[in-house]
């Protein structure tokens, strides 16, 4: 079955101009005399990282803007970081809004374990912790915005809350000094083909952005357009049957295969192939109030219109589309199979989502020993409607019967008051803060007449609540001799969740019953303390010994749930312990002029993880999946991360990483086994890979040209506790990847840049639970004013 999606205008002009002008490229030489003579000299912003400039004892690694110009094929800011060391992100497709990111010691299920930040404002949904609606809100913010993107290891920042222990991700974007303007069109196309579902899909993007500096007033801003057709985003399965079919009517097209636990099933169809349209804006004011102190503001929006569908692979006898039916059975491989248990699994959606953010900053400059910043943000759900059918299909595509899930009115906003002494003689630096945080969840679920424009019918489903922290921080760096620098810190946080609430309905035998709960409150606090010493060993060398404490409170989500056992829906315990980390870490690192060399040994021990595992439930027989504490778990292991420029030749920039990972559950009294014999205790931390690794090889003869090859490389991961998921090449299954990208820039002037590249040049198949992006081609062309 082979499809073509692709937005209204030719996407193959582009990615053919790449290539041309790859090919065709002059020899290194011309280049160099050409070059020299007509392209002005190239600005590189020099700004410090987030950690250097607020003094923060943490590894860090930074990518700037200038390196995914010449590098990445970015078309949006996931992309961005797919070559920073143990860093890897579940974008399945150009525009996914399920994207969570994983670090070195926490996996892509685990989104609520790490943080995003845009200039400050936060863009994780901190409402859950999962790959769904707890994914951060990256469409906030384009590539082209970016001034650099830091990511910093481990919590050992007192200025940060306990999910900074896989990582924060700090993004600081550019503000002009003079008038500016750009625009930028770029391309992708993707041949996937994958048991019979064949097709060609394609995204565009553009964007455009003004800004300039008057006086005492910066501004910036900027607009961005994306349309982008996904793969297939899952498969439509049964287990394989073991009912001879007889006489029943016999329907072809099913792709024998298996699940991820090694069981035959049948694959029937794909599914949520996705079409989606979005646009962001985003506005960013700075006004110099006095030479010290200045006030910020920052405004986005941001919109999504997506539509979702189901394909069949099956095919009756006089060869029309099958997708199941009302009753009886047919045949299929020569097993019989129920006719409505295949119907039930097709349907389509449509997502209907507008989200706004919001910030103002007072922050002074001052060149004396007191300087402090205040932030306030507030993130919210305007609109944020999925709209999904439940009638047979093929007619439910055109309307019918279905249900809304509404997430209107889910948000978070901020109070961050920081403040900073530098002692006159210049040993000691403290800074201190008070933060503040309020999570909102409102999710309810109806009934309606027509899934596509019907208005909502009765509640069916509702979870909501609402979590708040205050914290107070402070951390004192130290400058014990010339080589010798210490540094001390804690965190105090108050953490409380109220306004729980759960609504299920289950309908049986034509009689409907609702359960409703008022969720308790529940409230936790702690005290986080940090520590870490340097010793700078000579110019080139260092050696920097960490270890902190964090505490990461449940989120809503994982506090209020709904469990579904058959037709019945059972309520979870609400009252999750918070994990409870123990983080440390040795790095030596050497950095010269034009090398760097970093070794880190880290370890982490985490108290009453939050994990999805089996087990019981007051009122259900049999063990069921939820989230629980899960006594302890261990992660260790050792990172390597290596750059040189300039390496063998003159312009010739390597950069790579490797990391090994030891993660193990090493106590788990809940666990009820899954399959006689299974345990949990000393099997492989979900989703945690035991090797993970990058390189990037990037050429630069002159100004003009840049020649880029790189790497990505994972190896398994299990999503079960139990690690009873051992097959990996299958649809729900988590396989390794090796895959390889390439891409060339070319400079014409200082107003016109062409780019064009390759992601998973050897078209490398594989599975992160959904389908992967197999063989992806991109061009971009971008005009600066």
């Amino acid at each position: 079955m082979y499809r073509t999606h692709h937005p209204g205008w030719p996407l193959a002009v582009l990615p053919c101009a790449a290539g041309l002008f790859a090919c065709c490229a002059p020899s290194v030489h011309a280049q160099t005399a050409t070059a020299t003579a007509t392209l002005p000299a190239l600005t590189v912003e020099g700004a410090r990282s987030v950690a250097d400039s607020n003094n923060l004892p943490v590894t860090t690694e930074s990518v700037t803007a200038a390196q995914i110009e010449d590098t990445i094929n970015a078309m949006t800011v996931e992309d961005t970081l797919k070559y920073l060391p143990s860093i890897s992100i579940r974008q399945r497709y150009i525009g996914d809004t399920q994207a969570p990111m994983a670090t070195r010691t926490t996996g892509i299920n685990a989104s609520a374990r790490s943080l995003i930040y845009v200039d400050g404002i936060l863009l994780s949904a901190l409402i859950n912790n999962n790959n769904g609606n707890g994914s951060p809100q990256w469409f906030m913010v384009s590539p082209e915005e970016i001034a650099r993107i830091d990511v910093m290891y481990g919590p050992f920042a007192a200025m940060y809350p306990g999910n900074s222990y896989g990582a924060v991700t700090a993004i600081t974007t550019r503000m002009p000094t003079a008038f500016e303007a750009s625009a930028k069109l770029s391309t992708s196309s993707q041949h996937f083909n994958q048991y019979g579902e064949e097709g060609d899909y394609g995204a565009t993007q553009a964007s455009v952005s003004l800004g300039n500096r008057v006086g005492r007033l910066s501004w910036r801003f900027s607009a961005n357009h994306l349309d982008s057709f996904s793969q297939p985003v899952t498969y439509l399965t049964v287990k394989q049957s073991g009912t001879a079919a007889g006489g029943l009517p016999a329907v072809t097209g099913a792709v024998a295969g298996h699940d991820r636990t090694g069981a035959p099933i049948e694959i029937l169809g794909a599914g949520n192939l996705t079409h989606t349209v979005q646009d962001s804006a985003r506005l960013k004011l700075a006004y110099d109030l006095t030479p010290t102190l200045t006030a910020g503001y920052t405004l986005g929006y941001w919109q999504n219109r997506a539509q979702a569908h189901d394909v069949s692979f099956l095919h009756d006898a006089g060869g029309a589309a099958y997708y199941g039916g009302t009753s009886g059975n047919v045949d299929i491989g020569g097993n019989a199979y129920s006719a409505k248990s295949i119907a039930g699994l097709y349907s389509s959606n449509d997502v209907d989502q507008e989200h706004w953010m919001q910030a103002l900053s007072l922050q002074t400059k001052s060149q004396g020993p007191w300087n402090w910043q205040a932030l306030v943000t507030d993130f919210r759900y305007g609109t944020d409607l999925t709209r999904t059918s439940n009638g047979a299909y093929p007619d439910a595509k055109d309307g019918g019967a279905g249900t809304i899930a509404d997430m209107g009115g889910t948000g978070w906003n901020t109070v961050d008051l920081n403040g900073s002494w530098h002692a006159p003689s210049s040993k000691q630096i403290v800074r201190f803060g008070l933060h503040t945080d309020q999570f909102t969840l409102r999710n309810p679920t109806y009934a309606t007449d027509d899934w596509i424009g019907g208005d909502e019918g009765a509640e069916t489903a509702d979870s909501r609540g609402r979590t708040r922290t205050n914290a107070v921080w402070a951390q004192n760096e130290w400058q014990l001799s010339p080589s010798l620098i210490a540094t001390l810190g804690g965190r105090y946080e108050r953490w409380r969740a109220y306004d729980g609430y759960n609504l299920s309905t289950v309908n049986s035998g034509g009689t409907t019953t609702s359960f409703a709960v008022d969720q308790p409150q529940v409230d936790a606090s702690g005290f986080s303390p940090k520590a870490s010493l340097t010793w700078q060993a000579n110019d080139a060398w260092s050696v920097t010994g960490s270890i902190g404490k964090a505490l990461r409170f449940p989120t809503v989500g994982e506090l209020y749930q709904n469990v579904k056992t058959g037709n019945t829906y059972l309520q979870a315990n609400p009252f999750l312990q918070p994990e409870r980390v123990l983080s440390s870490e040795l790095a030596l690192q050497r950095i010269t002029a034009d090398s760097r060399m970093r070794i880190s040994l880290f370890d982490e021990h985490v108290h009453d993880a939050l994990i999805s595992q089996t087990s019981l439930i007051d009122g259900s027989a049999v063990p069921l999946s939820f989230t629980q504490n899960v006594d302890r778990t261990r992660q260790r292991g050792i990172e390597l991360v290596g750059e040189r420029d300039n390496a063998l030749i003159r312009g010739l920039d390597l950069s790579g990483s490797l990391t090994y990972v030891d993660a193990r559950i090493t106590a788990n009294s809940s666990y009820v086994p899954t399959a006689p014999g299974a345990t949990s205790v000393g099997k492989h931390t979900p989703y945690v890979p035991t090797w993970r690794a990058t390189a990037v090889a990037t050429y630069r003869p002159d100004a003009r040209w840049a020649y880029t090859l790189a790497a990505r490389y994972s190896s398994r991961v299990y999503a079960t506790v139990d690690n009873t998921d051992v097959d990996t090449d299958t649809y729900q299954g988590f396989g390794g990847y090796l895959v390889a990208d390439a891409r060339v820039n070319y400079r014409f002037d200082r107003h016109w840049n062409l780019a064009g590249g390759i992601d998973n040049i050897g078209n490398r198949r594989y599975f992160l639970y959904h389908p992967f992006p197999e063989r992806t081609f991109y061009a971009e062309l971008r005009y600066d004013y």
